[in-house]
Order: C-alpha cells, then structure tokens, then sequence
C-alpha cells in the first residue's frame, strides 16, 4: 500500500510542475534526453539474420511475379495456339478452364511443404559423420529418391554449417547432366534433409573394384565425363576439393555423375587473376613467354625445363624433411 502511494504521489508533483499547456518542463526534457539509450550497433547474429530475412523476403516476392509472368505467357502461348488453329469457341473455352484448374492445382503443390511424412524410408546406402544417405520413395508419385538426412547438432559442433550451405546453393545454382540432381529440401528440429536424385548405378570404386582394370575406351569414356563435370562447377565459380572414385556415382546407363558437396567452396576469382580477362577485354590471358613470363604487368622468373623442376622439387622436399626432423 505504501508503494502505491508514493508512486501516486510521485504521479502528483510531476502534474503540477507541467504548465497549463499540457506539454513537459524544461527539466522533464532534460531528464528523458539524459536517460540511457541504446546506441550500441547490432551484433553479427543479428546483422546475419535481417540479411537473411530481407534475402528471403527478396527472392520470395521475385519468385512470385515471376510464377505470374510465367502463367500469363503460358495463357498467352495457348491462346494464340488455338486462334491459328480454328478452334472453336466454345472448345477454346474448355480447353482454357483446364488450363487455369491445372496451373491451380500446381499453385497448391507448390505450397505445400514437404516433409519427412511424404516419403516411405528405405534402405541405408551409405552413412557419414554428419548424418546418412538411404532410399527413399514418395507417398503420392511413387519416385525414388535419395535422402541425404544431417544432424543440426554435429554440424554446428564441427562447425560445418557453411560447407553445408555452399553444398546445398551448389546443388540448387547448377543445373548440368553431369551432376547429382537437388529436388528439394527441408529441415525439422534435429535434422536437414536434402531430397536428390537416385543413381542405382554404383560408385566408380565399386566399378574399379569388380573390373580391377578398365579399357582404354572405358577410361577415356569416364575421364571425360570427369572433366565434364568438374569443369560445370568451375563454370559457376565453385571448387570441389574432394574429387575421389567414391564420390563419382553412376546412373543406371552407366553414364557418370559428380556428387558429395560438402567441401565444395565458392571460388573467389580475385585471387586468380590468370583467370580474369586483360585490359584489351579480348579474354584471352596477358602472358608472354620471351625471357620470362609476364603476369598481370609483373615479370617473373623464366620457366624451368622438366629437370630444373625436379631438381627443385627434389631439394624442397629434402628441405622440409630435414625441418620435420628438428622438430621432432
């Protein structure tokens, strides 16, 4: 009782030191532009999180006007489609409706979201230190796919969140023939799911293990496609870093596809220069071979000849043996 009437009392003499205007004295000012105000710039977690929020709020409202684009030219298309071909008025009509109930029924699918629910779960393939790799097949088409399910948890306390982003923005950028195909992806409380395409083919190991040597039209068959695939990620600035037989999966045509991104890494070309075009903008590199090699308007030492380069090789490595050594 006693709180309540010292704070009335309070409430009391700060009406009377108002004036009769209503508005606040000099020294209420002072007080409210004296008090503490939070000036302190937002952390990182914070900063990191309206980025991604405005990211998302972006690419979810560009993908909307897209959709509607989409769904006028398609509209448009068929119209135009069926006025060169004389089609009746009442068929055009028919054949619109059905047009506008498939682009509704494809709207809801589109909202929907997926889950661990929509799929039957099947047989383990393969297992890691995030998490595993099994079959899996949807409940309403009946495809089989391969899951690709990861611990939350362990990948924080590996600190592989990052390599795990760059994996799934890899799968989801690159659309080649010669890599493993992303459908989509979701997440619960524990785990992330990555929902991709299923190769029943095998691995390159498995291939090298059961034919112990391949022939010469085998081997340039599947370098090829190596190449191939490595070079439509490098296309879009991205390294794979973990190029192994294991990791080179086979269809069911035998036909080789690159997969397991989670050391890939943006490829940032300003470190490259060789890579970047030259003043003329004629694309090709700014590098000379008489005397020495100019790079970038910067010479350097003159190119060795296949022994000098291992000689050179031979004293490095001999080099870092002995300093191994004194440390041990």
């Amino acid at each position: 009782m006693s709180s309540t009437r010292s704070w009335f009392q309070k409430f009391q003499h700060r009406e009377k030191n108002k004036d009769k205007s209503g508005t606040p004295t000099k020294r209420e000012i002072e007080e409210t532009t004296n008090s503490p105000m939070e000036d302190e710039p937002p952390s990182s977690a914070t900063q990191q999180k309206v980025a991604a929020a405005k990211e998302y709020i972006e690419n979810h409202y560009k993908a909307q006007m897209q959709c509607l684009q989409d769904r006028k030219e398609r509209r448009w298309v068929l119209e135009r489609k069926l006025a060169d071909g004389d089609v009746p008025a009442e068929e055009q009509m028919n054949l619109l409706n059905f047009l506008e109930k498939k682009e509704t029924e494809y709207m809801r699918i589109q909202r929907h979201k997926m889950g661990v629910d929509d799929f039957d779960l099947l047989t383990i393939i393969g297992s890691g230190a995030f998490g595993e790799v099994r079959i899996c097949r949807e409940k309403s088409t009946g495809h089989v796919y391969a899951m690709k399910k990861l611990k939350k948890s362990e990948m924080l306390r590996r600190g592989q969140v990052e390599h795990v982003k760059a994996e799934r923005n890899l799968l989801a950028e690159v659309d080649s023939g010669c890599i493993v195909k992303l459908y989509c992806s979701f997440q619960d409380q524990e785990f992330l799911y990555l929902i991709m395409e299923y190769l029943p083919g095998g691995d390159m190991m498995t291939l090298l293990m059961r034919k112990d040597t391949l022939t010469e039209d085998e081997a340039r068959f599947y370098v090829g496609q190596t190449v191939l695939a490595i070079e439509s990620i490098h296309k879009h600035n991205y390294i794979h870093r973990d190029i192994k037989p294991d990791n080179l999966l086979l269809d069911r045509n035998g036909h080789m596809k690159l997969s397991d991104f989670g050391l890939c890494k943006p490829l940032d070309r300003s470190n490259f220069p060789d890579l970047s075009e030259n003043e003329n903008g004629d694309g090709k590199n700014s590098r000379t071979l008489a005397g020495g090699v100019q790079y970038n308007n910067k010479t350097s030492a003159p190119m060795r000849s296949q022994q000098e380069q291992l000689l050179h090789w031979k004293n490095n490595r001999r080099m870092l043996v002995c300093f191994l050594s004194i440390l041990h």
